[in-house]
């Protein structure tokens, strides 16, 4: 009888599935990868060879305001091996840059100074300046036009009047716009709340070029590569992770070209084969992703690709902080019938998408075609309102699903596991 263990917030869960239930455990090949070098290594040897650019140093000479974006509290990014090593060669090329630290928040809450800390380490907190964008800050933020799909692009005004902007970043499956890093830092990262709204729409979001994975043709990511040279997001420092949160693969230079190198590299690591099953246990792969539940559907859609029509989701997601987003929750508190919420998001026109349309859109799509279980901490009613089944252990989530695939006549249906959702690629 296998035992798996999957990640909950800092802790593990485990749940010993029985042989003849078993359908197997679905992990990216980059668990089991051994990195040639340390982290740190990793990101100095890419930035001393960068791809399709100078070196930063190079690049930042004579460059006056220079802006480093950074990710923000959601993101496992380790910005304590890449950030100070992108300050010390802005400052090699031009010791006097004026430099800031933009906090990419895109529409997410305000990182707080804990997390500051935790993320960069007290020196840069206390030392560096930090600005955090605020998608809502009319006062700071600039247009630069419009997007290929017609959409504004509004950005961060210290971005836009930097003399040189860069960015750090991971590079991770993501379940609509392919794979995330490189150009995100700008779209949504930086960018005002309309312009998120407009790239997110319920028309994108349908195509079925929006999923993990896919670039190639994915609207979404083509209005965001269009972004990050609108906003001459000049070079880019990205790493892919393991699940131990540690860089094991770092590229550097250009958001396009280093992007690519990047998310071949993932690609060839962390594709998976579907594998139809009854029931599919998967996770957010712990904290940070985990905080909330509007961050989980990202694990969700893992299992979605793989679980049979009518079947059971089992998903981990500790939630702390509760839903994650009060449009997001409302959406489905109030509105009980799935296919009349679907139909509402499709014929939204672009510039009338709501606030985390797409994530209910996309949660949609996945109770459309399964029951999802939820093991969590967030309170049981809201889990209710939010069209799922709260559990609290996995061994209950197990007897729930065998319940209710009872009641649809399987018994004893196959159990697969995905112990981290967001870092494969199930094709």
């Amino acid at each position: 009888m296998p035992e798996v263990k999957f990640p909950y917030g800092r802790e593990t869960l485990s749940l010993n599935i029985p042989d003849d239930r078993y359908a197997g455990t679905l992990v990216s090949r980059m668990h089991d990868y051994v990195a040639p070098k340390r982290p740190e290594e990793l990101v100095k040897d890419a930035m001393a060879d960068p791809i399709g650019t100078p070196r930063l140093s190079v690049m930042a000479e004579g460059r006056k305001k220079v802006v480093l974006i950074a990710s923000d509290h959601t993101r496992p990014v380790p910005s304590k091996c890449i950030v100070p090593q992108m300050l010390a060669e802005i400052r090699e090329g031009n010791p006097d840059a004026d430099i800031t630290i933009l906090i990419s928040t895109g529409c997410h809450r305000e990182t707080t100074k804990e997390e500051l800390v935790n993320k960069f380490g007290p020196e840069i907190v206390a030392n560096e300046k930090i600005v955090i964008h605020d998608c809502d800050d009319a006062a700071n933020l600039v247009c630069l036009g419009r997007l290929p799909s017609g959409g504004e692009l509004i950005i961060n005004r210290l971005a836009a009047e930097a003399d040189l902007l860069v960015a750090e970043g991971f590079i991770e499956p993501h379940f609509f716009a392919g794979f995330s890093g490189g150009r995100k830092s700008i779209l949504p990262g930086i960018a005002s709340r309309k312009t998120v709204l407009y790239n997110h729409n319920g028309q994108f979001i349908d195509s079925p070029r929006a999923r993990t994975g896919i670039v190639d043709g994915n609207p979404i990511h083509n209005d965001m590569l269009y972004a990050a040279r609108a906003a001459r997001l000049a070079y880019v420092v990205n790493v892919v992770i393991n699940a131990d949160k540690q860089a094991i693969f770092a590229v550097a230079g250009d958001v396009d070209l280093a992007h690519r190198v990047g998310r071949e590299f993932l690609a060839s690591q962390c594709q998976v084969p579907v594998t139809p099953s009854d029931i599919v246990i998967t996770t957010n792969g712990g904290y940070p992703l985990d905080q909330n539940i509007y961050q989980a559907v990202k694990g969700m859609t893992a299992a979605e690709a793989t679980v049979r029509e009518g079947g059971v989701i089992i998903m981990l997601a500790r939630s702390n902080d509760g839903h994650g987003g009060r449009v997001f929750y409302e959406t489905f508190r109030d509105e009980k019938n799935l296919q009349r919420m679907m139909k509402k998001f499709v014929e939204t026109p672009p510039d009338e998408t709501i606030i985390d349309q797409w994530e209910s859109q996309i949660f949609a799509r996945i109770l459309m075609r399964a029951t999802v279980v939820y093991v969590s901490d967030a309170p049981d009613d809201m889990v209710t309102d939010m069209h799922m089944i709260p559990a609290h252990s996995l061994e209950e989530a197990l007897r729930k699903a065998d319940e209710i695939l009872a009641a649809r006549g399987v018994v004893n249906g196959s159990v697969l596991a995905i112990p981290d959702g967001v870092s494969v690629m199930v094709v």
